[in-house]
Order: C-alpha cells, then sequence, then structure tokens
C-alpha cells in the first residue's frame, strides 16, 4: 500500500444514499480508492454505476452520506474549500460563455481565483500558449471548434494549477483528430506539471491509451481495478484481449448480451 503523503486521493466507504419516494436508493456502496500523485486513473462502469455520483462527491458538488475521503491532503467533510482550492474540474458540458473572447474568459476565470487582474492576464497567455490556444485568444467562444472549446475548458481548470485535475467524459462528441489532440494535452499535463488526472469515460479505447490505471464500478461498488494489461489478462485471459472483452466480463454484460442476441441463420 502506498504511504499516506504518496496519495492525491484516498477513500475508504465513500457511500451516497439518495431518498426517494419509494425508498432510499443506494447510489453509491461504499467505494475504497487509493489514487496516486502523478497517476492518471481511469474511473468506469456502465449507466448507472456510480461513476457520476462519485465523481461529484469527490469535487464536492455532492456531500457523501457514509464513509471518508482526503483529496489533495485535505479532508471532504471537514475541508471541503480546502479541496476545491487544489482540483480543477471539466464537467461533460463545459461552462464557457459564447459570447465572449477566450482572453476574457480567462482573465475572468483567473479574477475568480483572486488573481490580481496583471496576474490574471498573464496567467491567461501562459495557459493560452501551453494549451495550443494563443492564437485564438480573441476569438468569441462561440466561434470555437469542438476541440479547442475543450481546450479552453482545461485552461479554465488549470488556473489555479490544481494537484489534481477532473475530467468528467472530456472528448464525448469530438471527432478522432479532436480526441488524440486531447489525449497528447493530458499525457503533457501530467508530465510539464505531475499533476494527477481522474478521467471519467464511455470510450474503452481511451481508457486503455490514457490511463496508469483504471477502476471498474459496477452496482456502486469497486468490481475490478489494475492496469490495463492486467485487467485484460485477468478478465478477458489475454494482456493482447481488447478492454471491451475485460470490461464485459467484469460487469457481466458480456454473457448476457450473447444470452440476448439472436441466433445467426
Amino acid at each position: 500500500m502506498d504511504a499516506p503523503h504518496t496519495l492525491s486521493i484516498r477513500t475508504c466507504g465513500l457511500a451516497r444514499t439518495f431518498t426517494t419516494p419509494r425508498g432510499p436508493v443506494d447510489a453509491v456502496r461504499g467505494i475504497d480508492l487509493a489514487v496516486r500523485q502523478g497517476e492518471i486513473l481511469g474511473f468506469l462502469g456502465p449507466n448507472g454505476a456510480g461513476k457520476t455520483t462519485t465523481l461529484r462527491m469527490l469535487t464536492t458538488l455532492l456531500a457523501p452520506t457514509g464513509g471518508t475521503a482526503t483529496i489533495a491532503g485535505h479532508d471532504l467533510a471537514r475541508d471541503p474549500a480546502g479541496v476545491r482550492r487544489r482540483i480543477g474540474y471539466v464537467a461533460q458540458s463545459g461552462g464557457v460563455d459564447p459570447t465572449v473572447s477566450v482572453r476574457e474568459e480567462l482573465v475572468t476565470q483567473g479574477r475568480f481565483y483572486r488573481l490580481r487582474t496583471p496576474d490574471a492576464q498573464a496567467r491567461a497567455e501562459e495557459l493560452a500558449a501551453e494549451l495550443g490556444l494563443d492564437g485564438l485568444l480573441e476569438r468569441p467562444c462561440g466561434a470555437l471548434s469542438g476541440g479547442q472549446r475543450r481546450r479552453l475548458d482545461i485552461a479554465m481548470a488549470l488556473t489555479h494549477r490544481p494537484e489534481i485535475l477532473f475530467l468528467d467524459e472530456p472528448t464525448t462528441g469530438l471527432d478522432p483528430g479532436s480526441r488524440a489532440d486531447l489525449w497528447d494535452l493530458v499525457r503533457r499535463i501530467r508530465s510539464a506539471w505531475g499533476t494527477t488526472v481522474f478521467l471519467t469515460t464511455h470510450y474503452l479505447d481511451e481508457a486503455d491509451a490514457l490511463a496508469d490505471r483504471l477502476v471498474v464500478v459496477d452496482k456502486g461498488a469497486v468490481a475490478a481495478e489494475g492496469t490495463p494489461a492486467e485487467l485484460k489478462t485477468r478478465h478477458a485471459g489475454s494482456p493482447t484481449a481488447t478492454l471491451q472483452d475485460a470490461f464485459l466480463a467484469i460487469t457481466g454484460r458480456g454473457a448476457a448480451a450473447r444470452d440476448a442476441a439472436p441466433l445467426a441463420v
């Protein structure tokens, strides 16, 4: 087990139960995670597995109803403000104003993090250069391509130099070229700054290409974890198998899909 000071994220029994008119719903049933500093972790699971609920808890958007979590050295329950100061979060839908320029959006984000205006302007220039937006600073955000908008979303999340970057399905809707560019960007962010990256995605090829380690959740609990090669060997019989084969075996969807499929004639 890693020493505590080498971990960016540690959870123990993290849980969330929702109250509904039909009774309690256990969306997350006690998740244990240990994410190392500088690691790219792929967090996978079928729809309804508890991925989004877990992500919302780790980013302070939803309070747990059970368990504990420490994020970048700060207790999630006792010091959520400390957690927020040390994380960046890129939601699925993004959040830029289409009517303002890229420069204005980045400077405004810097001011939200209490940077003085000259410092926010300098940080905007720095981020634009680092993330390939330097030729787009005067362009309205609404005129950006899908890949450019995602780069801007990530730039905004990096304004305060966070220790951990949470990416929620960052390449959904992007063309293959833009997806590949974003993969390269994530690798550079980790390589250049040692940033821990917590990635959720439905694209298994993306998880296979990017993640150092994978955690698969199903029915609100961790079903499997390991490197892509380990999961493929353990659950699909070979390190050269596809991650999809391993994922279907872990979640039990493979057998169900075969049983439901009509016979070819």
